[in-house]
């Protein structure tokens, strides 16, 4: 059975991932995050102390979360590219489904909010190694073209993970053609398209090395 300071964290970090997704660092007040959470004000300074140390606690742990299983996903058995092929799949699932958190975190990191950038700083470098190293790897072996590895990377993302992070937001602000948003799911949010996507990536940065 689970303490109950243990409940008390989980049900503050719970409410702490919906409100920071909603509100971001600067407009979340921690008096709305104890309500939220039907805890009280105190408990919260006892656990966390300040709201900048709960964010880092939020975001870290969040993060922690994705970069084991992707670290999974990138050292399983197999070819370099089929590894590469399924910690994109998963990254980009990840993306999808934490769209509205990792938009947040991006503008109050352009925002200069202190937590937001340390974040970026620590963690970014982290899920970039992992691929990098898997491209390399991809590349070693033959499978992928002899391109630079931050311009590889870029354009891999660019096509992979960038339209699930723009897509919901087009969507929100109510600017999408009919038809955009009728196939909004289908052609760029699904499994499917996020896996053909990836395939017409590293079709094209293999077909690139086959050129003299």
């Amino acid at each position: 059975m689970a303490r109950p300071s243990r409940n008390i964290e989980q049900a503050l970090l719970q409410s702490g991932r919906q409100l920071y997704a909603e509100r971001g660092a600067a407009r979340l007040s921690v008096r709305a995050l104890t309500e939220h959470a039907g805890v009280n004000l105190g408990m919260f300074h006892y656990h966390f102390k300040t709201k900048d140390a709960f964010l880092t606690r939020l975001l870290d742990g969040w993060y922690e979360e994705m970069f084991a299983r992707l670290s999974s996903s990138a050292q399983q058995n197999g070819p370099p590219l089929e590894r590469l092929r399924a910690a994109l799949f998963f990254l980009a699932s990840f993306v999808r489904d934490h769209a509205d958190v990792l938009s947040r975190v991006i503008s109050d990191a352009a925002a200069g909010e202190p937590v937001a950038v340390q974040f970026m700083r620590t963690n970014a470098p982290r899920h970039l190694r992992v691929l990098l190293d898997l491209m390399a790897q991809a590349q070693k072996e033959g499978t992928l073209a002899r391109v630079p590895p931050l311009q590889r990377f870029i354009f891999v993302m660019s096509a992979v993970a960038m339209p699930l992070l723009v897509a919901p937001g087009i969507r929100s602000l109510g600017v999408a053609p009919g038809v955009l948003g009728d196939s909004l799911h289908v052609q760029v949010m699904s499994d499917k398209a996020i896996r053909q996507r990836i395939e017409l990536a590293l079709k094209a940065l293999a077909a690139g090395g086959n050129k003299k």
